[in-house]
């Protein structure tokens, strides 16, 4: 059983970077999975929102950090070494995929990248329902970028999809428990303002 699914994920990563691949994909891929690209985002929009932003848009910017802390680790620290599964820029021959950027020497299972985007979605995507699907679109792009440049499987995108999902989730609940608290101890002025912490 593990074979078969061993060898469907082999499938569909070589159908989706070789066969689904054409010029836009090629420069659009390895720009949106670049780890320069994703931290100068991040960082830009955690200051936007620090500056703009009221009391519980701030705090959520820190249960952001926290949850990336979280998916970050968890994935390459925990999960990767347990798995121990090789990239498929490690094991298929050169000539049978296109990579299109390093192909890093960690492991493949979970996609880092994907346990990051979705984690920060699913976290701000609740937060601003308005926003989710525009979110949840951007990283699901994200991690699909990780098979189109040749360094992870569908299944690594998927499992580490997950893991985001269920730590966005989880530190979610836990920023508006906190947010309970916090305004419970200092409610909002007779201003309609809530008190800077």
């Amino acid at each position: 059983m593990l074979e078969y699914l061993a060898g469907l994920d082999r499938t569909i990563f070589l159908f989706v970077n070789v066969h689904m691949a054409n010029a836009v994909t090629d420069v659009v891929m390895p720009l949106v999975t670049s780890d320069t690209v994703l931290r100068l985002a991040y960082a830009i929009a955690a200051i936007v929102l620090l500056w703009k932003g009221d009391r519980r848009t701030r705090w959520l910017v820190l249960f952001s950090a926290l949850t990336l802390a979280i998916t970050d680790q968890t994935a390459s620290h925990w999960l990767k070494p347990l798995f121990a599964r090789p990239r498929p820029c490690h094991t298929l021959p050169i000539d049978s995929f296109r990579l299109l950027v390093t192909c890093g020497s960690g492991h493949s299972m979970p996609s880092s990248h994907a346990a990051n985007a979705f984690g920060q979605a699913i976290l701000f995507g609740l937060a601003f329902l308005r926003a989710r699907w525009w979110l949840v679109g951007l990283a699901a792009v994200i991690a699909a970028s990780r098979v189109f440049v040749g360094v992870h499987y569908l299944g690594d995108i998927l499992v580490g999809s997950l893991l985001g999902a269920l730590s966005g989730v989880a530190l979610f609940h836990a920023h508006s428990r906190t947010m309970i608290l916090i305004e419970k101890k200092h409610p909002p002025t007779s201003a309609g303002g809530l008190k800077q912490l």
